[in-house]
């Protein structure tokens, strides 16, 4: 292949993610000369495709709303949840550095933000919060971005309307009760005449939210502090000296690149969850590494991992989880293949129960994407396809939906003909459909029922939780994740493990320099993101432990790139004192 003229840079980030692009956009606040080498046509990654949370607690948003805690809070829920995984550097990192991350880029860039001052963490161990831990970006419109709209991931199209994306909160909500409420009747039609017209003058939607917006704002920072944002551009090795990595060989539009990054290289390149052979060596119940449909874009096949071990990057797979499980479905394509939908909302709803196929409930339905799949996979007997069965009736469905499968006005026989959900005018039908025990079915609702409607499930305890209460329906009373299966047709959908990304990366310091197999960091050489392993050691204690820290530690990385200068940065320097006001 013909080689290009070297291009020079200081700090080289390889993906454009969250983590990348933070990374990005301080280096470039900082006065560095940065290049964002994305290999697909498009910028974004996972994040494009997230809910767009970040968990921070004691992050701006909520101390201007008068919530305040001490750092020992959030510090003693962590030790609680990682156990023996908690890092006490990355932790002190993250809580300590994740306000300052915030406010740099509330004052310096174009990224805005929105509170979660009302979610609550995950669980109720020591320490939880009830609120004030998570910010999102706020909803950007697109054309701000100029021509480089074209170069933003779109919205992973099964979780949209026809590829309307909506936000979690209100936004949601008034969709929900669209057919039942004339004031969200009326915000539903805007914001779907807003939509048709967009689509008709732009082909897309330009109202972005949730990690689509994270992305936009993170670009337009991108764009007006002059960094060089590259697509087409794949990473097919790291270049170094006797003493520190310099640089990569980057393929653009099929020409090879020399990019000398004279203060170093950032990892940032999305995890490993498309590659199968990493995927068996991590996934204890995938022998083939196949037996998983990840929600993330199919171009995150592990390059950033396997570059950094080609210079002696650790592989750290010591964590509680390999990845952040979710259940998922799979929507068939005409004429390709399935799209994995991520099972995020429903399943805490009223009215809507999880079996395997022996007919038997085995999890609190309202408990995390994460916690979710771990209780299937721990139920699951060893040979056993790894599979479950949300149920409703006729009512749930056509008031919340079911997966894929959108509420009332949507009609549900497209859903049907495609094989997508079973429905069966009976239990027992649905059951036959199904593949699944039909007497314990029938026996699984029976016992379900009386409890469901006064409020109560003495077997799971579904509902009882602040983080299940928040995803139920407010207007439902007594308990917002509970109502009975009663009146058929019943529906069913089948879930699969899934994950939204994966944990185990290459060992990182609380700077997000890469470390070897002694523990000793590789002089120029930084991973964020997924391509880091999860400061959270495989835990999932509230939602937003994936961009948070991808954030905070693309913010930290770039700080000790413009901290070190070229002959620093051969020995690595810390920038636990530095900051950028």
């Amino acid at each position: 292949m013909k080689r290009e003229p070297i291009l020079d840079c200081d700090v080289l980030v390889l993906g454009s993610g969250a983590g990348g692009l933070a990374a990005a956009v301080t280096a470039a606040a900082r006065g560095l000369r940065v290049i964002v080498a994305e290999k697909e046509a498009v910028f974004g990654g996972t994040t494009a495709w997230s809910g767009g949370w970040m968990w921070i607690p004691r992050n701006p948003l909520a101390t201007r709303a008068g919530i305040r805690e001490d750092i020992d809070a959030p510090r003693t829920y962590l030790k609680h949840e990682l156990g023996a995984h908690y890092d006490a550097d990355k932790v002190d990192a993250l809580l300590e550095r994740g306000p300052e991350m915030v406010a740099f880029f509330e004052r310096h860039t174009a990224v805005r933000f929105i509170d979660g001052n009302r979610i609550p963490d995950f669980h109720t161990t020591p320490g939880a919060g009830a609120g004030g831990r998570s910010v999102c970006a706020m909803p950007f419109d697109g054309r701000e971005l100029g021509p480089l709209i074209d170069k933003l991931r779109e919205p992973l199209s099964v979780t949209t309307i026809k590829g309307m994306a909506l936000a979690s909160g209100q936004d949601l909500a008034h969709f929900y009760r669209a057919t039942r409420s004339l004031k969200s009747a009326l915000y539903a039609s805007r914001r779907l005449a807003a939509f048709a017209w967009h689509k008709l003058r732009y082909g897309r939607s330009m109202h972005l939210v949730n990690g689509n917006a994270l992305v936009a704002r993170l670009l337009k920072s991108a764009a007006d502090r002059g960094v060089d944002l590259r697509t087409h551009a794949k990473a097919i090795g790291l270049m170094r000296d006797a003493e520190r990595v310099t640089g990569a060989r980057v393929e653009i539009d099929g020409i090879v690149h020399e990019i000398r990054a004279a203060r170093g290289v950032v990892l940032a390149c999305g995890g490993f969850p498309h590659d199968p052979a990493r995927r068996a060596q991590t996934f204890a119940y995938t022998p083939s590494g196949r037996e998983h449909w990840s929600a993330a874009p199919l171009c995150n096949t592990g390059d950033g991992i396997r570059l950094g071990e080609t210079v002696g990057a650790h592989f750290d797979q010591t964590l509680d989880a390999p990845a952040a499980w979710a259940p998922v479905s799979l929507v068939p394509q005409a004429g390709a293949a399935a799209i994995a939908f991520p099972h995020l909302i429903e399943r805490a709803k009223p009215g809507v129960i999880a079996v395997t196929r022996a007919g038997r409930r085995f999890v609190n339905e309202a408990s995390s994407y994460h916690d979710f799949i771990s209780a299937l996979l721990d139920t699951t007997p060893a040979g056993d396809e790894v599979c479950a069965w949300l149920i409703c009736d006729h009512r749930f469905q056509r008031r919340y939906g079911l997966g894929f499968s959108k509420p009332r006005p949507f009609p549900v026989g497209p859903y049907l003909r495609s094989g997508y959900l079973k429905r069966g005018a009976t239990l027992e039908a649905l059951a036959h459909a199904c593949g699944i025990d039909a007497r314990a079915l029938a026996d699984t609702v029976a016992a379900y029922n009386p409890y469901a409607k006064q409020g109560a499930d003495p077997a799971f305890h579904k509902g009882s939780t602040p983080y299940n209460r928040v995803q139920g329906d407010a207007a439902h009373r007594p308990n917002p994740c509970l109502a009975p299966i009663e009146a058929g047709p019943f529906y069913a959908v089948k879930l699969l493990p899934g994950s939204l990304g994966t944990f185990a990366g290459l060992a990182t310091d609380r700077d997000a320099r890469v470390l070897d197999r002694s523990g000793a960091a590789i002089a120029g050489l930084y991973a964020v993101g997924n391509d880091a392993a999860s400061m959270m050691g495989g835990c999932y204690p509230s939602g937003g432990i994936t961009l948070g820290p991808a954030m905070t530690f693309g913010y930290l990385a770039a700080l000790s790139l413009a901290d070190a200068a070229p002959d620093a940065a051969r020995a690595g320097v810390d920038s636990s004192s530095r900051t950028m006001q």
